[in-house]
């Protein structure tokens, strides 16, 4: 019974890896929500304007 136990076990984390990998593999779900593409592209467009500080960087940092 210990045999078949030891046995079990591998086959059982066998199993669970491929499920595992098989739904990390998956497509990923398009959205198809504007408002939210609307405002991903407004932050997009926030973090790529300069600074009001004449434009320079801060270097103490």
């Amino acid at each position: 019974m210990a045999a078949l136990a030891w046995l079990i076990i591998p086959c059982v984390a066998a199993v669970f890896a491929a499920v595992w990998a098989g739904w990390a593999q998956r497509a990923p779900k398009a959205t198809g929500d504007p408002a939210s593409l609307a405002e991903h592209q407004r932050f997009m467009a926030a973090m790529e304007r300069t600074t009001a500080g004449g434009g320079r960087e801060r270097s103490d940092r």
